[in-house]
């Protein structure tokens, strides 16, 4: 019985199985091809779980954490990083969620509005300390046409970069924050490393231009990611082998101080960190054909498995053959009552029967959290962390209808 096998048999199904060895992998990769004296920050959003945000932390260069509401905090501090290592980003942050986050100890934030510094700094020095706050940068342009764009454009995130010049004096002085840096993030999940390579080169030469523009100090400068790994696919994370000296080399042109850590470098991620190291199994419950036409439906679907709704639909998905090529087309559907509940149409497929297992790889980012976890009631899935063959923990989101 294979490995996935036993774990189903064991858990049930829908599972979700993340494996710590992939983590520290893929955390290894990645540093390695960052420069060194450059910090990381792992974004929770794509896996708040707290044991792989443990993985990443530990080591001799363990990331940071970014988070983006008072759970994701929550996340953060049970995985063991401290608060003041935490950069809190979101364009719609309420005073009760920086008010939590002050509190607990995080002192530097992400902002995209005037409006949000304001709250920031008020928020602050209402608890008697001071915030450091990065603007979040819209740049007027982007250089890589692949990936998820995130700059360039109208956007509820960041400051329109051409506006700061009139912006910036509204912020200088307000008690509770100071302005200390600036935050891009242009795209996500880039498509090469030559497209990947130019957009941060771009980035770091708007960077120095704003800090000549708006005679500003600045000490961290977070230039994003968009570094790639597959999402419910076959296939292995992006490849770097040349980005640590072309990142050296434009840091050297556009901010000569920052081996000395003026200013200190930045970069996240989040897909690259975990997606490899998550397999999805699904059961089988029924195999039936209509009009011509062969559906496999599973014991779960876009409410495990939900495909990241708001950024579109990303089918389809693909699944390990047990044995051999895929045999036959067919569609895979989950359980819901809704006919959106599709994971891919009419892909290749081995022949499959009811109590089957389906093993989708590549799910360990945006899996049950970007999932419709609540939609008809359905439990979550279990997730089982291991290590090697070692189980680590069992756990699943736990979510509950509040009644008045």
């Amino acid at each position: 019985m294979s490995r996935y096998a036993e774990l189903a048999e064991r858990f049930g199904t829908p599972l979700y199985v993340y494996d710590l060895q992939e983590v520290a992998t893929a955390r290894t990769e990645l540093l390695d091809a960052l420069p060194e004296r450059t910090e990381l920050y792992y974004a929770l959003k794509a896996n708040p779980h707290p044991d792989l945000a443990r993985e990443l932390r530990a080591g001799g260069r363990g990331c940071r954490a970014e988070i983006s509401s008072s759970g994701e905090l929550a996340a953060a501090l049970a995985a063991g990083f401290d608060a003041a290592d935490c950069l809190y980003t979101g364009p719609g942050k309420t005073a009760a969620e920086i008010g939590t986050a002050v509190a607990a100890g995080v002192r530097r934030f992400s902002t995209d509005s005037v409006t949000d510094v304001r709250r920031v700094a008020e928020v602050a020095a209402g608890h008697g300390v001071r915030a450091d706050c990065l603007l979040r940068v819209n740049a007027v342009d982007a250089a890589a046409p692949t990936g998820i764009r995130m700059t360039g454009r109208p956007s509820q995130f960041g400051f329109d970069a051409e506006e700061l010049p009139s912006i910036l004096p509204l912020l200088r002085d307000l008690p509770g924050a100071r302005i200390s840096g600036l935050h891009f993030f242009p795209l996500s999940n880039a498509s090469d490393e030559a497209s990947l390579t130019e957009e941060f080169r771009q980035t770091l030469a708007q960077a120095a231009e704003l800090r000549r523009e708006l005679a500003l100090d600045i000490e961290l400068l977070d230039i994003g990611g968009g570094f790639a790994a597959p999402y419910g696919i076959p296939g292995g994370r992006g490849s770097y082998p040349k980005l640590r000296a072309e990142l050296e080399a434009a840091l050297d042109l556009s901010f000569p101080g920052w081996r000395d850590g003026a200013p200190t470098v930045a970069f996240e991620s989040g897909r690259f960190l975990t997606a490899c190291a998550g397999t999805l199994l699904l059961g089988v419950s029924n195999v039936k054909t209509s009009r011509g036409r062969k559906f496999v439906i599973l014991d779960g679907g876009i409410n495990v498995f939900g495909g990241l709704s708001g950024l579109g639909r990303l089918l389809p998905v693909a699944v390990e053959p047990a044995d051999g090529d895929p045999v036959e087309r067919a569609s895979l559907v989950g359980p819901l009552c809704t006919p959106g509940d599709v994971l891919g149409r009419e892909i290749e497929l081995p022949a499959l029967a009811p109590g089957d297992i389906v093993t989708v790889p590549n799910t360990g980012a945006y899996g049950p959290s970007a999932s419709l976890l609540a939609f008809l009631g359905r439990p979550a899935p279990l997730e089982v962390v291991v290590r090697g063959s070692d189980v680590v923990s069992v756990s699943r989101i736990d979510y509950q209808r509040v009644h008045q």
